[in-house]
């Protein structure tokens, strides 16, 4: 990893950064007001931009709310000038048209804004204090189903948008160790559960998670027609208690970031004394030093404070260097390691020692 081993900025760019740092918020959401008064769509269409007053009079806002807008999305890069006239930039075309810079202003807008004005508390106390914002609960993971929309909506599309690009290339690696039963450990709505099942017509896939996620997979699985060969298996897993112990493969997908690293310690252990000779464990994880693009480290940083504020109050995208070391302390060796082309996943396969 290359990504910040020197400080790169003069003094100049020291303080102009301070403040893009200070006024972010500003810019976010006339980022996000940009977008969703159709400005960027209507821009996308104007190659040669448009004056103030045409923006407003296409999108229905008035001159005023238009020009606000378009004047803090030219310090974001958002938009440029062209004498008066107001042309959408690369980072407006982003914003206004990729997939993934969608989800993820959609999950920060919807699920994370206003709960991260509890950060500095979260980081105090240990508790993923915004989560207040939503309800009176101690994580989120038993009341997925109970977040408002757009919320929820904005919650699974950024977790399967991520884990999904993975998907096919993970499972080349893992079916072909040829499991004839598979355990899916957080397994949430059923997807990897089920797509597995889908490619290998012998497969028994076990998915093990909260009760309130299990009943969420089972209407899929039903939809699926797959009852005869993914089950859901109601547990929780930081639970002390013996797991079941028939699998050959013990998959976790962006699943162990979701726990501390004594956690984390503690469940493999559990995992490895269940284990029957012979089993694997296969990790995909997003690790912040993984990453070939700055941005990405960025953006994996960023989203560990979602799971400081939100999800628990102690778990994070981990370096990829605490998770063997987590593996360590469980005794566990790995014995692959697959960079997965795309966001940035890394594969672990793991058996114990």
């Amino acid at each position: 990893m290359k990504h910040y081993q020197t400080d790169g900025h003069n003094a100049l760019d020291a303080i102009s950064q301070a403040q893009r740092i200070v006024f972010a918020p500003m810019l976010f959401q006339a980022a996000w007001s940009l977008r969703e008064s159709g400005i960027l769509a209507f821009l996308a269409n104007q190659p040669q931009g448009a004056t103030s007053a045409d923006i407003a009079a296409a999108t229905g806002l008035t001159d005023y709310a238009a020009s606000v807008l378009l004047d803090m999305g030219l310090g974001g890069g958002i938009c440029h000038l062209s004498d008066d006239r107001y042309c959408l930039g690369k980072v407006g075309q982003y914003l206004h048209s990729d997939p993934m810079t969608r989800v993820n202003m959609d999950f920060v807008q919807h699920v994370c804004y206003r709960p991260l004005a509890h950060l500095h508390e979260a980081i105090i106390s240990g508790k993923p204090e915004g989560l207040r914002e939503f309800g009176d609960w101690q994580t989120i993971y038993p009341h997925l189903k109970d977040l408002p929309e757009p919320a929820r909506s904005s919650w699974f599309r950024f977790d399967h948008f991520y884990s999904d690009w993975a998907f096919k290339q993970a499972q080349d690696h893992v079916l072909a160790y040829e499991p004839q039963h598979l355990y899916d450990l957080g397994g949430n709505t059923g997807k990897w559960a089920l797509s597995c099942a889908k490619r290998d017509p012998k497969l028994q896939v076990t998915i093990l998670d909260l009760p309130e996620q299990i009943a969420m997979a089972n209407s899929t699985i039903r939809e699926a027609n797959l009852q005869d060969r993914v089950h859901g298996h109601p547990v929780n897993l930081l639970e002390e208690g013996q797991l079941p112990g028939d699998a050959d493969i013990w998959w976790m997908s962006q699943f162990l970031d979701c726990f501390s690293h004594e956690q984390i310690v503690s469940l493999l252990k559990r995992i490895r004394r269940s284990m029957k000779p012979g089993a694997r464990v296969c990790i995909l994880e997003l690790f912040w030093d993984r990453q070939p693009f700055e941005a990405a480290s960025f953006s994996l940083n960023a989203t560990s404070l979602y799971f400081t504020c939100l999800a628990n109050g102690n778990s994070r995208f981990y370096h990829s260097r605490e998770m063997y070391q987590c593996l360590r302390e469980a005794e566990f060796h790995v014995e692959a390691d697959h960079d997965i082309a795309g966001p940035g996943h890394t594969l672990l396969v793991a058996r114990p020692l």
